[in-house]
């Protein structure tokens, strides 16, 4: 009998902490039932505890050993559940815990039943004990199987382009290029890093026709920058060279549901200006808001060109010209039970940026493994247990000969 009631209360303890968290703080719905869940079965196994006693000693309550017999049966459902949620972890302390609990309850269904407990109504106890279980397995198997599959909502970014102003000298011309992002789908996001950057390209033109072999010339050029120019009978596309770039939102700033953020930016450059076209980009790194909770701020950490706290792999991209700024925050996960049973977390963004354009990129994951590139499969599975997104517009071009024209 001592060794199920320490069964018995230890979960109790147990599923009362992770289940008040969890419904106090999960971020999804799902995370919050999975929360009352575990309350539900603390409550159980605590009546049960009192049931042992009194099937064993008191004798005063007929169907005590039915409560005790439930209530193990409880505890031996969600501690083996819980097992398999903590194996995914980092830490073997609570995959210990809930195994030597699972084990111990499944000692204990088997001692209660020992006792020759009396079921009244066994087909109706069964029912009754079948449905609990479904239903718990079938929220477990909803958070942790579907959810982080279930069709991906993105957001979109668009981007249009004002009319040039000349200045008054008529030197110099802006253009202006409004941006917007749109939150369309049911779930807000995070917003790790944005870009906007403008690339000048200068087009001479063929005065006949381009061979064949210069056009596979043309389509070795794309591996090595990030606009892909195409091929063209009379056009000698030459590599882009970076006019502008800048972040258009803040860092650690968040769009809801249903929300939309706009801005405007000014390119300017001189009416002499060498480039034939202008072609434009933005982008947008994000995270679900059900995926993680990011705890501000999101806040400046290293240059690449400083050589402090830079990982192996960033240095390498300073070595071939492309310089990167970094943030970083910590990250929490989206229940109880992941957050206690995983390391923590930290998201770091690198804003980079060279000759031939700018990006952001983002990873995930426990301080001191910045320097680890994640494999496709690892960086699949970053991408689906936070909810990562890149959002990409562009290339937008327009050509500048009408402005030109006008000196």
């Amino acid at each position: 009998m001592t060794v199920i009631l320490l069964v018995l209360l230890t979960t109790t303890l147990v599923m009362g902490w992770f289940g008040l968290e969890d419904f106090v703080h999960a971020l999804t719905f799902p995370g919050r039932l999975t929360g009352a869940v575990l309350i539900a079965v603390a409550f159980i196994t605590f009546l049960g505890a009192a049931a042992v006693v009194d099937h064993w000693w008191w004798h005063s309550f007929p169907y005590s050993g039915v409560v005790a017999l439930i209530s193990t049966f409880a505890a031996l459902l969600t501690n083996a559940l819980l097992v398999v949620e903590t194996a995914r972890g980092d830490t073997a302390f609570y995959l210990a815990v809930f195994g030597a609990l699972t084990v111990g309850s499944a000692w204990a269904v088997f001692a209660v039943w020992r006792t020759a407990v009396k079921i009244p109504a066994p087909k109706r106890v069964a029912a009754a004990l079948i449905v609990s279980s479904a239903i718990a397995i079938a929220n477990f198997g909803y958070q942790n199987l579907y959810q982080p599959y279930q069709r991906e909502t993105r957001p979109l970014i668009e981007m249009s382009l004002g009319d040039p102003v000349l200045s008054q000298d008529r030197k110099e011309f802006s253009l202006p290029v409004d941006i917007t992002l749109k939150n369309q789908g049911n779930v807000g996001f995070y917003v790790l890093g944005t870009e906007f950057h403008a690339m000048g390209e200068r087009v001479p033109l063929s005065a006949k026709d381009r061979l064949r072999q210069q056009w596979r010339t043309d389509a070795e050029q794309w591996s090595k920058f990030q606009e892909m120019n195409p091929l063209s009978r009379r056009k000698i596309h030459q590599p882009g060279e970076m006019v502008e770039a800048r972040p258009w939102m803040p860092f650690g700033q968040w769009i809801e549901s249903s929300d939309t953020f706009a801005t405007r930016v000014m390119v300017q450059l001189p009416m002499d200006t060498p480039y034939d076209q202008l072609a434009f980009y933005a982008t947008a790194s994000l995270a679900r808001k059900d995926r993680l909770a990011l705890e501000p701020p999101l806040q400046f950490k290293a240059y690449s060109w400083n050589g402090k706290g830079v990982p192996t792999w960033v240095k390498k991209g300073q070595q071939q010209g492309l310089d990167s700024i970094i943030y970083r925050a910590r990250v929490h996960e989206n229940n109880a039970i992941d957050e206690r049973a995983r390391d923590p977390r930290y998201v770091t963004v690198y804003w980079r940026f060279g000759t031939h354009g700018a990006n952001v990129a983002t990873s995930i994951a426990r301080k001191g493994e910045e320097d680890h590139v994640p494999t496709g499969e690892e960086r699949r599975a970053l991408v689906s247990r936070y909810g990562l997104v890149d959002v990409i517009t562009g290339p937008i071009e327009r050509s500048l000969w009408d402005v030109k024209s006008r000196r």
